[in-house]
């Protein structure tokens, strides 16, 4: 490894404008090299703002590096023992959506899933989960008692504020609690930390989730909800995945919304996560959520009310507000049952859930139904 060659083109990743770039993860085979990488570029005198073009990912012992596009091969610069993958662009899962008025009670979704019956039993305490999304609404009345500071991975001196709507919504049905003058999530005493990692149009980098994964893992969450995903498969964001997994996070993925039968979205296909579709009023798999057997579970995702920017609801439909509604069971049946492992967790909403209406593998597939799972806790 080229001590000079290295810092060279390091200062020149640095330099360079993010228009007509394209990111790469670089990792490393042996963890000395790693380090080698690591003091040359702690070496750097560059100022704190270029320093963050090349973003470090001590989770999984990589960096994010901008490339020109015009460029040449720098893999022989990093020599044998690095591997070099695209660093992907990813989006935040959800289909259309509508201004709506708020909803008199329970919406439908929290009550399909039984939530209600459970809360003189377990209503989340003192659950943590990292929601790794836009950001959140911080001045919503019905989630002002539900979250934490988070983090604003896009912008480390700020809080992580929604410019999108997506984080805010999911953090409703998760948590919002003001029943009496709003709305009233899964699991309303759990604390959602916002990690924001997806710009105004919803889309992000995998090092971005890959950052946020990190945060999730070294602040202690419980739960992380990945309400987002991509057709590809990323080696750096299943090392993360499960670098989160063997520290016991419980990581819920949605499937995504274009209607497959065999294929899910990443990190949803993931084994270590629970991967969730999405379901309707009627209790059918939604027209629009993937399905399948890679599908481990279906909770509500099509019109759900939550809430939304500046204190408003919206009504929005995605496999993303169906894995908000796992979130939520996943955290009032871990402070009903603290300690399972992310393995036990899995296996417990799939022995206790609820079989489908129509759907012909019924026995292998089931949406999310709350007293039916903490029943399947105790056996």
């Amino acid at each position: 490894m080229d001590r000079t060659a290295i810092l060279r083109w390091l200062h020149s990743a640095t330099a360079r404008s993010v228009h007509g770039t394209r990111r790469r993860i670089v990792r490393f085979r042996q963890q000395s090299d790693y380090r080698r990488f690591l003091d040359i570029w702690s070496e750097m005198n560059a100022p704190l703002a270029s320093l963050q073009t090349v973003r470090h990912l001590p989770l999984i012992e990589a960096f994010s590096i901008p490339v020109s596009l015009g460029e040449p091969d720098f893999a022989p610069i990093l020599g044998e023992g690095a591997q070099v993958e695209e660093d992907t662009p990813i989006c935040v899962h959800s289909t259309v959506f509508k201004p709506a008025a708020r909803d008199k009670g329970i919406p439908w979704g929290v009550q399909q899933i039984k939530a209600p019956q459970v809360w003189s039993t377990t209503t989340g305490h003192r659950i943590k989960i990292g929601v790794i999304d836009t950001g959140v609404d911080f001045s919503h009345p019905d989630l002002k008692q539900s979250l934490g500071r988070g983090i604003n991975l896009l912008n480390r001196s700020t809080m992580p504020h929604d410019d999108n709507g997506h984080g805010t919504h999911i953090a409703g049905t998760i948590a919002a609690a003001n029943q009496l003058h709003g709305m009233i999530g899964v699991a309303p005493r759990s604390t959602i930390y916002p990690v924001k990692a997806f710009d105004h149009n919803g889309s992000a980098f995998v090092s971005d989730i890959i950052m946020g994964i990190d945060w999730c893992v070294r602040n202690r969450m419980d739960i992380i909800n990945m309400s987002f995903g991509m057709k590809t498969r990323s080696k750096s964001l299943l090392n993360a995945v499960n670098n989160a997994y063997n520290a016991g996070v419980i990581i819920i993925a949605s499937s995504g919304n274009d209607g497959k039968r065999k294929s899910v979205d990443y990190p949803a296909r993931y084994p270590q996560t629970i991967s969730v579709g999405a379901t309707n009023k009627l209790r059918r798999i939604a027209q629009f959520s993937n399905r399948g057997t890679f599908i481990d579970i279906y909770a509500p995702g099509d019109k759900i009310l939550s809430s939304w920017l500046r204190g408003k609801y919206n009504e929005m439909s995605g496999t993303s507000m169906a894995t908000s509604h796992v979130s939520g069971a996943v955290a009032l049946l871990l402070a009903h049952r603290p300690g399972l492992s992310p393995g036990e967790i899995k296996s417990i909403l799939k022995r206790s859930m609820m079989p489908l209406r129509g759907a012909k593998s019924f026995r292998l597939t089931g949406e999310l139904d709350i007293t039916r799972m903490l029943q399947a806790a105790e056996r």
